[in-house]
């Protein structure tokens, strides 16, 4: 079987983009040194190596490629975009208190709450100064918006997380500030520094929100039915966790009053017993709401790959198309 076709599609956008990612982790690196305080390129390092997928530098680089951008500004703003990310990940842990990312220990357990959130602190101000150095205004209020939508998510989730009067709409607007608003960032200013006009930027704008939500609604539909050994997370998760995900928030508008009491008592009050999981599960299946939860993710896929054929031909864009049908591919 010939190679292209065993690929995954972020694993041929990283091959085709290698020369630059490369680029992207030398500033990383270089960006996360600091002489006076040596704990910060420590936990940096810690995370920044774990690996991950690098998708959010990715879609930067990407977008900006696709569009025939010929300069080097599109390095800088992918190292913005992942550091962006990176320090909400620390500032993530410590809030919920998380002991494990990607299989390895977090920066809050390895040293403690107060690096974690100082640290990130110092990436976000990194982030800034790169930005800067594009000298775009544009892009500055591009990711400057994209960070204060995240940070936004952030808070709504806290309160909206157990909270049984959570919509639909509330959700959207929690996972626009945990996933999408980045992709989105990610990919509109690829556009932006590529002087494309303003159609093929929302385009771009259009495709990374919707692949961003795609992704966040397959995952939290992943923790109700995915394999445990491919997703690296228990089945239920989300539920012992008290996080209303659009499964339980589909579930709860159609429940009964003595459903609603279940749900009450095991998401807004956590008083959990043997045996919840599972009648969780049956009143899911009743209402079918996984699989109309997997329904939204496949037209939210649908949108993404939409959006892209207004914008240029070219080798990169196929994969985008790919990427956005892959996310969701776990779901069939």
């Amino acid at each position: 079987m010939d190679q292209m076709n065993t690929q995954k599609p972020h694993e041929l956008l990283a091959d085709t983009l290698a020369s630059e990612m490369e680029a992207v982790n030398a500033l990383i690196q270089t960006r996360m040194a600091s002489k006076h305080a040596p704990r910060i390129p420590e936990v940096t390092a810690h995370l920044v190596e774990a690996g991950g997928k690098r998708l959010r530098p990715l879609l930067t680089l990407a977008a900006a490629k696709m569009c025939g951008y010929e300069g080097d500004d599109h390095v800088k703003l992918a190292a913005t975009v992942e550091f962006i990310h990176t320090a909400t990940l620390l500032h993530d842990d410590v809030v919920d208190e998380s002991g494990q990312r990607r299989g390895r220990p977090t920066a809050n357990l390895l040293w403690d709450n107060k690096s974690s959130v100082l640290v990130g602190d110092y990436l976000f101000a990194r982030s800034f100064q790169l930005m800067v150095e594009t000298g775009s205004l544009r892009v500055l209020d591009i990711l400057a918006n994209a960070a204060a939508t995240i940070a936004e998510g952030e808070v709504l989730q806290m309160t909206a997380a157990s909270d049984l009067k959570t919509t639909e709409d509330i959700y959207l607007q929690v996972v626009r500030g945990k996933t999408a608003a980045l992709f989105s960032a990610a990919t509109e200013v690829g556009g932006v520094i590529a002087a494309r006009e303003a159609a093929e930027v929302q385009a771009l704008y259009d495709y990374g929100d919707a692949l961003g939500i795609a992704f966040q609604i397959a995952d939290d539909l992943l923790d109700y039915q995915g394999d445990t050994k491919a997703t690296g997370k228990n089945v239920g998760d989300d539920f012992r966790e008290r996080k209303l995900t659009l499964p339980v928030i589909k579930a709860v508008a159609q429940a009964t009053d003595e459903e609603r009491a279940f749900w009450v008592r095991t998401i807004e009050k956590g008083r959990q017993e043997d045996g919840d999981l599972e009648h969780a599960l049956e009143l899911m299946a009743k209402y079918g709401t996984l699989e109309a939860t997997r329904q939204d993710a496949l037209g939210w896929a649908a949108k993404a790959r939409e959006a892209l054929e207004i914008l240029p031909e070219h080798p990169i864009r196929q994969m985008l198309s790919d990427l956005a049908a892959y996310v969701v591919a776990r779901l069939n």
